[in-house]
């Protein structure tokens, strides 16, 4: 299973990246959650988005789950009034890369309305139980993903 990255300390999404590209997903596929209410081993991924303002290449760890071929990411926030960053750069511009362990994959993300995204929320909520505090709290309905997955790419 590889490294767990205890969430809440202070730099735990870079050492996720770092992890992530030097063991070539080995180490840092998982994260304990436990401190904010998830599980010990709690699946993440890296995306990876252009910014929309920037131009620069972003590296984001996510919790995902699984729909078919498809990953499902969960745009929460914690649940805060405002839409992550990386969900503002994705809508901008879909064409994503992303690595799931080992696997490193060119990517199109869908945002999903409607029933669809309900029943993929609830999918998640039981990957990462706190989303259903998260929308809870805010007054938007939290956004919810599907990285379609297009090709193998040799790096992120």
């Amino acid at each position: 299973m590889g490294t767990k990255i205890p969430f809440g300390a202070a730099d735990w999404q870079q050492t996720h990246v770092d992890l992530y590209l030097k063991t070539d997903g080995a180490e840092g596929h998982y994260v304990d959650f436990t401190p904010a209410g998830g599980t010990a081993e709690t699946p993440c991924l890296i995306l990876k988005v252009k910014g929309r303002k920037s131009g620069e290449t972003k590296l984001i760890p996510l919790i995902y789950g699984e729909d078919g071929a498809s990953y499902v990411i969960v745009a929460s926030k914690g649940g805060a009034p405002e839409n992550p960053a990386w969900f503002l750069n994705l809508q901008a511009d879909p064409n994503v890369a992303i690595q799931v362990g080992d696997r490193k994959l060119s990517a199109v993300a869908k945002i999903v309305t409607g029933e669809q995204r309900q029943t993929l929320y609830d999918m998640m909520s039981h990957v990462y139980a706190p989303y259903i505090e998260y929308q809870a709290k805010t007054p938007r309905q939290i956004p919810v993903v599907v990285l379609e997955p297009k090709g193998k790419i040799d790096s992120l």
